[in-house]
């Protein structure tokens, strides 16, 4: 496996690699071009490079315009700003006309840590889900956050990549599978199936340990396409296993967990239980107590997963 890294580097990095490539990108700013990492890309190709201060909503409408003139825009800021304030613009002027736009949203759910609940969003997939023609990838490390940009860059018609703020362990290499809308089975096991996304795939791994010292055998499923979802893998692990967990750093409402109840509901007998944020909003701390106070935990994850089976 790689080495540890930052998801939102290698955003960055893999946008200034696609530039080399393809001199159709063009990669707009909402002034937070430091954090979310897009100053790998205008450090090399400044003509290409469109700060827009903050005005999200006016840079969304930009990048319609650029994908109409035959371009091929990514915008990128913090995914409450992006996905919360420029909602509107994304819907009408980007997902309405299915324009060829790609959203690289930084800093997403809990991991934000300090800044607090006012900048922790826990609510972006389900903005994004519910819009027709609109693709999510929501990567697990910084291998699979380059292949989603290159796989967003592949696609015809709006695409949003989730990207977590932390430098996190790479649990994919450079052979695993990324093919959109197919979810990729990290462990194999018979007795409970966990489906989980982004950040919490690696606490799915360590759920999948911690139950395998006990004789519970688990699948644990990285969802890296939350839409469209692997409808077949779900059906799949559900009628193998029994019974389904999901994990996501995001709300309950509108997630992972709900797409995957969507899914079960009518077409399995399979047991079920969600891992999530419950209905509040974020607070001020570490990822690491944030994680734990809201149970996105390997141990609340194994937990869950223990009542099912027994």
């Amino acid at each position: 496996m790689a080495e540890s890294k930052s998801l939102r580097i290698a955003y960055g990095e893999a946008l200034a690699e696609l530039g080399a490539e393809n001199d159709k990108i063009v990669v707009l700013d909402a002034d937070l071009s430091n954090a979310t990492m897009t100053n790998r890309f205008s450090a090399v190709y400044p003509d290409r490079f469109f700060d827009f201060g903050i005005a999200e909503a006016n840079m969304a409408c930009a990048a319609a315009g650029f994908a109409h003139e035959g371009l091929l825009p990514f915008i990128s800021t913090f995914a409450l700003f992006g996905a919360g304030r420029a909602y509107e613009q994304i819907r009408n002027s980007i997902a309405y006309v299915n324009a060829n736009v790609k959203f690289g949203f930084s800093h997403s759910g809990l991991c934000v840590g300090e800044d607090g609940g006012s900048h922790q969003s826990i609510e972006d997939i389900a903005l994004m889900r519910v819009m027709p023609n609109m693709t999510i990838f929501v990567p697990c490390d910084a291998v699979e956050v380059r292949k989603a940009v290159r796989a967003a860059a592949a696609i015809e018609g709006p695409v949003y990549i989730r990207v977590a703020r932390p430098v996190c362990e790479c649990f994919t290499d450079e052979s695993t599978p990324f093919v959109p809308g197919k979810a990729n089975i990290m462990r194999e096991g018979g007795d409970v199936a966990i489906i989980a996304m982004g950040l919490m795939v690696a606490e799915a791994l360590k759920a999948a340990d911690l139950l395998a010292a006990e004789g519970i055998r688990a699948t644990v499923v990285n969802m890296h396409t939350v839409k469209p979802l692997d409808e077949d893998a779900v059906l799949s692990v559900a009628e193998k296993c029994g019974a389904v967990v999901t994990a996501e750093e995001h709300s309950v409402i509108g997630g992972l967990g709900s797409a995957v109840a969507e899914v079960l509901a009518g077409r399995s007998g399979a047991k079920f239980a969600r891992v999530g944020i419950e209905d509040r909003f974020g607070q001020s701390g570490t990822p690491a107590e944030l994680f734990a106070d809201y149970g996105l935990t390997a141990e609340n994850i194994a937990e869950n997963a223990r009542r099912l089976v027994k």
